[in-house]
């Protein structure tokens, strides 16, 4: 069994980005604009901003009250996407139940949206052309697949999870890259027969160890995209102080399938690192922009 190890792949990425923003004139800078108090979002941001500034980026942190009103924080992203030094604008989901997410996540220009979520990048992935910003975690899954070279094109994918962060942009990704993708839920008939016909299983439910024996085959190649905090002990750093579960039962599948991502370790680091990849596109197309 290949355990495909985000960890591995990240350093190697942190040092590329390194070299290349020793390289630029300036840091590229990173926002971070977070509404309300959400504890797992405050972790999520301090892990995004040490990465960051362990390679030399800028990242500020912008704090909101919950009931902020959708006009002042539309305000503030004009702001920023007005401001030649901030160059990737990240709202940190989620965002508070009276504000519209489609409204304030179109409010980012979609030259700062690192994050690949407004309107206009998200119909450039759908088209699959080239120049937009393709969401993080979907960009750190392909790019595990591609550091452990897994063929991707002709192979059926199967991708469990179908919400607009990560189910949906994997979906699409796939498919640009070739591969025959079926979208499950937790509402598919006869699952276990549609995650077992896959090559490639990307599973994003949402559900700790939804995807257990009987639901995977040898040969296949399993990504586990779950990340949910359980009550237990400190085990890794994605949320600290809690125990991570993935969406597969890791034990339960590891001596069938022929390779597979580990929770934590194996998505989540790639999604930070990917975000940074993404920053640093930015700033190279608008410095490119500011010269010319």
């Amino acid at each position: 069994m290949l355990l495909l190890d985000g960890k591995k792949v990240r350093d190697e990425i942190a040092k590329t980005l390194q070299s290349k923003i020793e390289a630029f004139s300036t840091k590229p800078k990173l926002c971070i604009i977070q509404i309300g108090e959400n504890e797992e979002s405050s972790t999520y941001i301090r892990q995004k901003k040490m990465f960051g500034e362990s390679i030399g980026a800028e990242v500020l942190h912008m704090k909101l009250s919950s009931d902020v009103a959708e006009d002042e924080i539309i305000g503030v992203i004009g702001k920023l996407n007005a401001d030649s030094s901030v160059h990737g604008i990240i709202v940190q989901l989620p965002i508070s139940e009276h504000l519209s997410q489609e409204r304030v996540l179109d409010a980012v220009s979609p030259d700062k949206d690192i994050d690949g979520l407004c309107s206009v990048n998200v119909k450039m992935l759908w088209e699959n052309r080239k120049g937009g910003f393709t969401p993080a975690t979907t960009k750190g899954i392909m790019s595990l697949l591609s550091y452990y070279r897994i063929p991707i094109s002709g192979k059926h994918a199967v991708v469990v999870g179908r919400s607009a962060l990560v189910g949906k942009p994997t979906a699409l990704a796939l498919l640009n890259a070739d591969a025959t993708v079926t979208v499950a839920h937790q509402q598919t008939q006869n699952l276990s027969a549609v995650t077992r016909s896959a090559d490639i299983l990307v599973v994003a439910a949402g559900k700790p160890h939804f995807i257990q024996r009987d639901d995977v085959r040898e040969g296949q190649v399993v990504i586990d995209v779950g990340i949910t905090a359980v009550t237990g002990e400190k085990l890794e750093e994605e949320i600290q102080g809690k125990t991570i579960a993935g969406d597969v039962d890791f034990d339960d599948v590891k001596d069938i399938v022929s390779a597979i991502s580990p929770v934590p370790g194996g998505v989540g680091p790639m999604t930070v690192a990917s975000l940074f990849e993404n920053l640093v596109s930015a700033y190279e197309i608008q410095m490119r922009v500011l010269i010319s």
